[in-house]
């Protein structure tokens, strides 16, 4: 019998007696038809639901559902997956995998995949609550493992709900339960320039005992880089970043949804996957005497470096960077076919976009180069 912590009853993931139920009331929504006949084209409509329904535990849903719904996205959308660092897990350890965050659904989810496919432990995600727009998301999401991330407005509530969010994180990685995934900041990277907020570092500090190496070595950090041929919705970055030049931009109704389904259909080309080492005692014990903002400033930079060096940079990018730079640094790393398909790509996408179109080109463009400026800032050889 699972046990559960009532003290994280508001933000776990379902246990194996929650999923029957859970799936059960999946079954009976309206919008199941729909799903099943774009998984499972030929099948008969209740194929899915009964398919659902046998499945009683977190690993049966993972195994006979969301492994075939990601590979399905993956077969339909990408060319290849590649990955590396799976060596750098140790057999019986768990770990806080911190990455770099592109698209809303899929970083985490194909993530899983490559774990399911290797016969090793599935992670827990971190998802913020503003995705979980509805009972039949949040049924499905706790029961992929999914931990709720509180969002609110009110600095007393995101401390209480911070305090919690980072006791879970804690409980589950150094009592070796489960690993982690959470982004390295509150949302994606719309512009392409990956960072890892210091208040993140904070929150998982706020459990701690006050011995920053002990706490942070506890956590046993693995940071993981994403890289996508073609970014997730670039477009949809693109007319943000344009909007927020201008003013405050105010999210339009059912937009993350927008968003979610629009990473899930859009082709993406070659994706890879790179779980770097995680982060040492040492490396952690050289920035622990540092006045407190300076020691989350130089941990943020180490994980930084870790993700962005091991981010794997596509001819996009370098077309990219060297359209947006008037240069030709990078000319020997692509052809002109390549460079032309790229620009095509670019113009199609921005075919409709209403604005200003030389600076929404310099945004689409910055978005696939910022990767090399990244590098370029953190003295990193590209």
């Amino acid at each position: 019998m699972e046990k559960v912590n009532d003290n994280f009853e508001d933000i776990r993931p379902y246990i194996d007696t929650e999923v029957s139920p859970a799936l059960s009331r999946i079954a009976e929504n309206e919008i199941l038809n729909r799903i099943s006949s774009y998984l499972f084209p030929g099948k008969d409509g209740d194929y899915f639901k009964k398919l659902l329904l046998s499945c009683d535990t977190v690993d049966s849903f993972q195994r006979n559902v969301m492994a075939v719904i990601v590979n399905k996205i993956l077969s339909d959308t990408a060319k290849t997956l590649s990955y590396g660092g799976l060596e750098n897990f140790g057999k019986d350890k768990r770990y806080l995998l911190l990455s770099n965050h592109r698209d809303i659904t899929l970083d985490s989810a194909i993530m899983q995949i490559i774990f399911f496919n290797h016969q090793m432990p599935t992670t827990e995600i971190a998802v913020g609550d503003n995705l979980i727009t509805s009972p039949f998301i949040e049924d499905l999401a706790r029961s992929n493992k999914m931990i709720k991330v509180v969002r609110s407005n009110s600095p007393r509530e995101v401390y209480t709900t911070s305090q919690v969010l980072s006791k879970y994180i804690r409980h589950q990685v150094s009592n070796s339960i489960n690993s982690v995934w959470i982004a390295q900041r509150n949302g994606r990277t719309k512009d392409g320039y990956d960072m890892t907020e210091q208040g993140l570092l904070k929150m998982f500090d706020m459990s701690g005992s006050g011995n920053f190496a002990k706490d942070f070595c506890e956590l046993s950090i693995l940071p993981v880089s994403i890289s996508y041929e073609y970014e997730p919705c670039d477009l949809l970055k693109t007319v943000e970043l344009y909007i927020s030049r201008r003013k405050k931009y105010v999210k339009a109704k059912n937009e993350d949804l927008n968003s979610i389904l629009t990473g899930v259909m859009q082709f993406k080309g070659n994706i890879h996957f790179e779980f770097t080492k995680p982060l040492a005692e040492e490396e952690i014990d050289s920035i622990a005497g540092l006045d407190k903002n300076e020691k989350f400033k130089a941990l943020a930079n180490i994980i930084d470096k870790r993700i962005v060096s091991s981010y794997k940079l596509w001819n996009n990018n370098f077309i990219a960077y060297d359209i947006l730079k008037k240069s030709n640094r990078f000319a020997d790393r692509y052809s002109e076919s390549e460079k032309q398909a790229f620009e095509s790509y670019m113009n199609f996408k921005l075919a409709d976009a209403e604005g200003d179109m030389k600076e929404l080109e310099e945004i689409f463009l910055s978005i696939y180069a910022n990767p090399i400026v990244n590098r370029d800032d953190l003295g990193i050889n590209v």
